[in-house]
């Protein structure tokens, strides 16, 4: 057994390979090739979450699961196991693994759905999950001006820094004239309005994964979108609450079939997309899979 730290998780795993082994694990299940299944969680009296979701391709099983609390954080490991015999082969600190990967699935998202001329960002939220969305919708757009906004000025005004952004003094100001918009936050009602996103634009909701929290209002979803897939609509029925609340489930296609091409995805340049990215463990496999490999 061999034991990753978040350390070798940093060494090792590139954006532009995290977004390649995500979009194979799309593909993959639109093939049938690979399993997941949707995440599960066991609630403690104390605020303490267990979550545990797994997923299997031809290579590699395996199992993410991760605790939460609201003073000590979010604290992730990837236990990884051999497909041909279960053999167990590796566990993996995985909060750097995990931020990559969902920076990587917005990124196949932004790949299929955005125009390909999309080059303005708006970011919402500047927490953990936001610098690696804005890395790796970098690498499969040009991007020329990316936008902030979150509750915290002082944390916006850093990430703005950071990331060579601009701090923008409402969510409004971000998503106006917007190409691409992302919803990284853990907010339970929307962050955005419809009225502010222009036609052509692209939105990767990845924030919420639970039933009663969403970052999208209904008239979006259900009514102004065009085109609305999930990465998982079995997970989606789960947990999505941008899409269980607004009632939008029964038009959400599912993203690894407009991947695999066998329904199309953005066919017009005004079309308003959105990808819900509730996180699959599978995508957590596969990166696994592909650092023990390197080893």
């Amino acid at each position: 057994m061999r034991y990753f730290t978040e350390a070798d998780v940093l060494k090792n795993l590139t954006m532009p390979d995290a977004i390649g082994l995500v979009e194979r694990a799309f593909r993959q299940l639109a093939e049938g090739l690979a399993i997941n299944h949707p995440r599960r969680r066991v609630s403690l009296p104390t605020g303490a979450t267990l979550h545990y979701m797994a997923g299997a391709d031809p290579d590699y099983f395996g199992i993410k699961v991760y605790s939460t609390h609201p003073v000590s954080g979010a604290h992730f490991q990837v236990l990884l196991y051999q497909s041909a015999d279960g053999l167990p082969l590796a566990t993996f600190e995985a909060n750097h693994l995990g931020q990559i990967r969902t920076g990587a699935a917005s990124a196949v998202g932004t790949k299929y759905l955005a125009r390909p001329d999309a080059a303005i960002l708006a970011v919402i939220g500047s927490g953990f999950q936001a610098e690696t969305q804005v890395r790796a919708i970098s690498q499969v757009r040009a991007i020329g001006e990316i936008r902030v906004w979150s509750r915290s000025a002082e944390k916006r005004e850093e990430f703005a820094r950071r990331m060579n952004a601009r701090a923008m003094d409402s969510a409004r100001e971000a998503v106006e004239g917007a190409d691409i918009i992302v919803t990284a936050t853990s907010a339970k009602d929307p962050v955005i309005e419809t009225e502010w996103v222009s036609p052509g634009a692209h939105i990767n909701a990845m924030g919420s994964n639970r039933p009663n929290r969403r970052e999208l209002p209904t008239d979006l979803v259900l009514h102004r979108a065009d085109l609305v897939a999930a990465d998982s609509v079995e997970d989606a029925q789960i947990e999505s609450g941008d899409l269980i609340i607004s009632g939008a489930l029964s038009r959400t296609l599912e993203f690894c079939d407009i991947v695999a091409g066998k329904i199309p995805g953005r066919t017009s340049a005004g079309q308003i997309t959105v990808f819900k990215s509730n996180g699959l463990a599978i995508q957590d496999i596969a990166v696994a899979g592909y650092l023990y490999n390197l080893h």
